[in-house]
């Protein structure tokens, strides 16, 4: 951004309506809009946010318009990859096939080693039309789809950016536009000291996000539209942590920090609730003290809730109860806190059966108030059973955060490498994980992907090669649009994701060069749940003792059957 471009932008809505002396002289608004912006411009078709993508920017249309695209458009049109599953005579097949080097591939698949005699050949067409970042037969392809045009002045991006969720819409270019890119930092001390702005996202978000995540709660299903309303009305948005918590976490595995002091508290045991707080996005630690310290007794994700159980106790009791425990942010979270006459009022009469805690809570004799005897939970299931040592070692090293961690019971693990052996061969030749990590007790969690809830490999990517699966919400790669530039696995905060040199297999598996740079052509690779296998992943499927199993961490009721065998 140059002086002329910051001018440009101070002399139009909304930055001409800022006060400049509502920000301190360490963030100015110049500051901000030198640092934290950039303007880009866009032609006639190009994508400029994929539905489904994590973002950490929002735009703001400086010229022209963009089409947005809520639903009916063709996935394969805006990068994504097309998975097939392999026959089963077509996986034996592979077997025998597969090349002796690892990472051998078609160099024919790649635009980058495109010849000219191959350019008419169904392959390289094929390869082509997963690369390109404009929509084909544009606006054609707009013809079967749900669409809005938005223009001049509007702002788009911003509650994905604002809540590491994935965008709802994927929005193209409706001609030659100009548009004002705000990094997430930027936009959050806008929206710090600009009161203005402040109320116009508040206001999208009650419009868009927040009744969405209400709506998708299981406490609130027997609400009425009106009813949803109201709390909709009263509910506050909070946000705790730090976005970037990928990047300060790695830093505090490297040294001996109590982690507890770098988790911010959003309720504290022994204070009174003052609402229902429910988990819109992120993860949060629920501990109790315990002597000098605390213990950690639950983890609660995207959906879950706090504080139920006292609020319903307190709603008909002559002597109301504080809080049993703490919660707190591990990392970043988004929580909804709807405040207790609403919960009383609006909630509290309409609660299903099922998911209605006990009347009365047995009150812990030594003063601290109520004695947490179940997870607090929307489904209201009894407690996991999982000893607290093993709760502290998943959350401290963040590992809540998986939907399909490679758990290995070593005792029963025998080291044949079967697993490695497995994952390699439907992997040209190349392990996606490596059967090492961090243990507790007789327990490994393995360096394999994860596929994590909050995947924060996949914000910053600029092709959006790495993404989820349309079918089940697998964290992949797609290989063509992959460019290799390290984005993923800098932010992996579990370093799940390799840098590998891919091999030429017409040229006896020598490395493969970029023609136009001089350099070996480098993809990411990492475990991608065999999605294109049959029967799953094979690494489980191999072991011949039972000792390795993917894990929900969001399942802590499997998980504790699974650890009890």
């Amino acid at each position: 951004m140059t002086d002329e471009d910051v001018a440009r932008l101070l002399a139009i809505e909304p930055f001409s309506a800022m006060d400049p002396r509502n920000f301190p002289e360490r963030v100015g608004l110049r500051g901000i809009l030198r640092n934290d912006t950039r303007i880009r411009r866009y032609r006639n078709g190009t994508v400029v946010v994929r539905q489904g993508d994590y973002g950490n920017s929002a735009f703001l249309i400086l010229a022209g318009s963009v089409r947005v695209i809520l639903e009916g458009l063709d996935p394969k049109l805006v990068g994504r990859s097309e998975r097939r599953r392999r026959s089963v005579i077509g996986s034996v097949a592979r077997l025998i096939t597969n090349p002796r080097s690892p990472e051998s591939r078609d160099a024919r698949r790649y635009p980058q080693m495109q010849r000219p005699a191959d350019d008419q050949s169904p392959d390289a067409e094929r390869a082509f039309v997963q690369d390109v970042n404009i929509l084909r037969d544009f606006p054609a392809a707009f013809e079967q789809t749900t669409n809005d045009v938005m223009t001049t002045g509007e702002l788009f991006g911003e509650l994905a950016a604002l809540g590491r969720i994935p965008r709802s819409a994927t929005v193209v270019a409706d001609g030659e536009c100009e548009l004002l890119e705000i990094r997430w930092q930027g936009l959050r001390d806008l929206r710090k000291y600009d009161a203005a702005l402040r109320q116009h996202t508040d206001d999208r978000f009650r419009r868009f996000g927040l009744s969405a995540a209400l709506r998708a709660s299981p406490l609130l299903a027997g609400l009425s539209t009106e009813l949803l309303e109201q709390v909709t009305s009263a509910a506050e948005f909070e946000t705790y942590g730090s976005f970037d918590w990928y990047g300060t976490f790695q830093q505090l595995r490297k040294r001996d920090v109590d982690p507890l002091s770098a988790e911010p508290v959003i309720a504290e045991q022994g204070h009174y609730p003052n609402g229902l707080v429910l988990i819109r996005a992120g993860f949060a630690r629920v501990s109790r003290k315990l002597g000098h310290g605390e213990q950690t007794f639950n983890y609660l994700g995207k959906g879950d809730v706090y504080g139920l159980a006292e609020l319903v106790h307190n709603a008909g009791a002559a002597q109301p109860v504080p809080l049993a425990s703490t919660l707190r942010a591990v990392g970043y979270v988004d929580v909804v806190r709807i405040p207790t006459r609403t919960f009383e009022q609006v909630i509290l009469p309409n609660l299903p059966a099922g998911m209605r805690p006990p009347a009365a809570l047995p009150v812990d004799p030594s003063g601290g108030g109520p004695t947490p005897s179940r997870p607090d939970r929307p489904g209201g299931h009894e407690g996991h059973g999982i000893d607290p040592p093993m709760l502290e070692f998943l959350v401290e090293h963040r590992f809540i955060n998986g939907t399909a961690t490679m758990m290995i019971d070593m005792d029963r693990c025998t080291r044949c490498d079967d697993c490695v052996r497995a994952c390699a061969s439907g992997h040209d030749n190349n392990p996606r994980f490596i059967r090492h990590g961090p243990t507790i007790g007789h327990h490994m969690i393995a360096n394999a992907c994860m596929h994590c809830a909050d995947p924060v490999c996949m914000i910053g990517c600029p092709t959006g090669a790495i993404h989820r699966s349309e079918e089940s919400g697998e964290v992949v790669i797609n290989d063509l649009t992959c460019i290799g530039c390290g984005t993923c696995a800098a932010s992996c905060p579990y370093d799940n994701i390799q840098m590998v040199e891919i091999r030429d297999r017409s040229s006896n598996d020598a490395i493969m060069i970029d023609p136009a740079q001089g350099k070996a052509i480098v993809k990411a690779t990492k475990c991608d749940l065999c999605i294109d296998h049959h029967g799953g992943p094979a690494c489980e499927r191999a072991c011949p003792h039972d000792a390795l199993k993917r894990v929900d961490m969001r399942d802590l009721d499997s998980l504790a059957r699974w650890l009890r065998r």
